[in-house]
């Protein structure tokens, strides 16, 4: 975190940390590890017991220990192995499974962005650089982080301002509207899914009063970290319960690039490949390109400070015309009816199909291509990420229905989707990252970082060296021992 040094800055950690202290003590918070939430078996059994009769969408503070993804399909017990779908050829029309690691069994806000939010802002409370008497945690976003964070704000007892493009899903800005503690701490900027520059700039306006805390998805290293520790495992997990399934790739759509940190991990101890993905009307990665387009959630037009480029392998893109068109053969009962009695497809295999949200689509179809052009075996695995679900995007399908489907939708309509944009998914708008291609993505982002940020050169060059990546690890088992020292003097341990 912060790395000065002087009396001055000491005394004024060690006041907002008396304060955190006080505010922590005051709302009955008990934080988890990350090794508690990395592995929930050493959760302390009386809060595993407690938890069954605490809903899972409420602040409470003791939903912070629900902030993993073990939980079980009532949210409120866990399991020993993450919920995770397995895709077979009935679906993908490949032989290699793909396997999606589902978020929704997230508390609060049903997705597993609330882990990136508190991996943002716990490490700068138990350090005595964020006062939650005094500081404002503004969490800028295309959606989920952003109600992630409120969430966690309003648990640990500080205001949370929630900053995201004004297009975004009106499921978003209900949630919002339920949680925040006013309606002005809702902030939109203007355009869509692909303006994250305008919500950087208001960022950097709201910068200038000093009780505002930005906690940047996007450079936090905080996201990062989580998903290495906890997000990887978790994958791990799954890949170890079924035996004789090797994990070959890892794919996640870039997005704020925390949930590709899991990437790193996988590769380290399973020897994936590691598969960046974004929509193919904003190809950034792919090709400098630029454009707007509705697969929400996965942010482009940038390359994220805390995306290791480097040891990235592949850039895949997709279409949102294909998200949307499968995100209304999913949940409309023609769809769901070609695939259970034409495509063989088993009815609850189609039920979870009807809770994947626009990136969890996207993922999936990258994970296809990927599968494709490796020539991927019945035993080798694709792995992604389901970050949110379908009830995000209910307001979207007749949307989409509309524009897609004027005719309105059918068996007919429903074969013709499938066979489009499922079936019919190819190995373009895929490239094998050479050691040029990655300096190329990574160069990308010194427009957005140095010259528009004022990131330090040095602190943005450190980044292409994997031994700043295996150094930043370190920080976590640290953060865990401040976690534990202020728990004891909250005294909440008792």
């Amino acid at each position: 975190m912060s790395s000065h040094t002087s009396p001055n800055t000491h005394a004024n950690n060690t006041y907002m940390l008396n304060n955190a202290i006080h505010r922590l003590r005051e709302n009955r918070v008990l934080l988890p590890q990350f090794s508690q939430l990395g592995s929930p078996d050493r959760i302390p059994s009386h809060i595993l017991s407690a938890l069954r009769d605490i809903d899972p969408d409420e602040p409470h503070p003791l939903n912070l220990w629900r902030v993993h993804w073990y939980n079980d399909e009532t949210r409120r017990g866990i399991q020993n192995v993450p919920a995770h779908l397995v895709l077979g050829s009935e679906v993908t029309g490949i032989p290699s499974p793909i396997v999606v690691l589902l978020g929704a069994r997230f508390p609060m806000i049903s997705a597993h962005k609330v882990l990136a939010a508190y991996g943002c802002l716990v490490p700068r409370l138990v350090n005595g650089e964020f006062d939650p008497t005094q500081h404002r945690a503004l969490w800028p976003s295309t959606g989920n982080y952003c109600r992630g964070g409120v969430a966690i704000s309003r648990i640990l007892g500080c205001r949370g301002v929630a900053i995201l493009p004004a297009g975004m899903s009106a499921e978003r800005f209900a949630w919002l509207k339920r949680w925040v503690l006013e309606e002005s701490d809702i902030i939109c900027t203007p355009g869509t899914e692909s303006n994250v520059k305008e919500i950087y700039d208001k960022c950097n306006e709201l910068r200038l009063d000093p009780q505002n805390v930005i906690l940047n998805q996007f450079a936090e290293y905080g996201n990062y970290l989580v998903h290495h520790h906890l997000t990887g495992k978790a994958m791990a997990d799954v890949i170890h319960s079924h035996p004789g399934l090797q994990a070959r790739a890892f794919v996640s759509a870039t997005g704020s690039a925390g949930t590709l940190a899991a990437g790193d991990f996988l590769k380290e101890h399973l020897g994936t490949k590691i598969v960046a993905v974004e929509a193919a009307e904003c190809p950034t990665l792919l090709a400098n390109g630029f454009g707007e387009h509705n697969i929400q959630g996965i942010g482009d037009k940038h390359v994220p400070l805390i995306h290791n480029v480097m040891n990235t392998d592949f850039v895949a893109a997709i279409s949102d015309r294909s998200t949307d068109a499968l995100h209304v053969l999913f949940n409309h009962k023609d769809g769901q009816r070609y695939l259970i009695e034409r495509r063989g497809v088993a009815p609850k295999m189609v039920d979870a199909l009807a809770n994947l949200g626009f990136s969890a689509i996207c993922n999936i179809l990258a994970a296809k291509k990927t599968a494709q052009y490796l020539r991927l075996k019945e035993t080798e695995a694709v792995v992604t990420v389901a970050t949110d679900s379908a009830a995000m995007y209910v307001s979207e399908i007749p949307k989409n229905q509309a524009r897609l489907f004027p005719k309105g939708f059918d068996s007919i309509s429903a074969a013709e989707t499938y066979g489009q944009h499922m079936l019919a998914v190819s190995t373009d708008l895929l490239c094998e990252l050479s050691l040029r291609d990655r300096e190329r993505i990574f160069n990308l982002g010194y427009f957005t970082w140095v010259e528009q940020q004022g990131v330090p050169l040095a602190q943005f060059e450190e980044r292409r060296d994997q031994r700043f990546w295996q150094k930043l690890r370190a920080q976590v088992p640290q953060w865990d021992e401040a976690i534990l020292s202020l728990n004891q003097r909250t005294g909440m341990l008792a």
